[in-house]
């Protein structure tokens, strides 16, 4: 049995993945910082691709995330399924930047924040993906992470494009 891999990315590419993306990286910050750079949706734009998430973030609460002038263009939409400031999130996400992620239907990301001595372990796990998942909708997660790390422990933007698509 034979299985065809496309890769998509901005860069090198990210291998298709089956049902379930998990992606880890420590950050030296404590979970309360973590929490409010994942929440917060100025700071959220800063390492993200330009998008702001808003909510009132509380368990079973709706949340948009867009981008553009004003908030114009629609990215993601979703529910909040568990809110526990600061060490779990976990949403259900719809993409909407294209027909071809909107195609995809309904998954679900799960933000979880771990103490590690004087650092954190962030956990996302992006799941619910049909099978052959559209990267686009979970290939992003390496440049928001690395985005979000270098963000809280230097205070400056990373380059790459889940940060210059930021506009100050």
């Amino acid at each position: 049995m034979s299985t065809h891999l496309t890769t998509v990315s901005f860069a090198r590419g990210t291998a298709p993945v089956s049902d379930t993306a998990v992606f880890e990286i420590f950050i030296k910050a404590s979970p309360e910082r973590i929490w409010e750079a994942i929440v917060d949706p100025e700071q959220r734009a800063q390492y993200s691709f330009g998008v702001s998430t808003q909510s009132d973030w509380t368990t079973g609460s709706p949340y948009r995330a867009s981008a553009g002038p004003g908030g114009a263009v629609d990215i993601a939409a979703g529910e909040n399924l568990v809110v526990q400031p600061p060490h779990l999130l976990v949403q259900s996400f719809n993409a909407l930047w294209s027909d071809e992620v909107k195609a995809q239907g309904t998954t679900r990301v799960t933000w979880e924040i771990e103490q590690v001595g004087d650092s954190c372990r962030l956990t996302v796990v992006h799941d619910h993906l049909p099978e052959s998942a559209n990267a686009e909708i979970y290939g992003g997660w390496p440049m928001i992470l690395s985005g979000l790390k270098t963000l809280l422990e230097t205070g400056e933007l990373l380059t790459t494009p889940g940060s210059l698509l930021h506009q100050e």
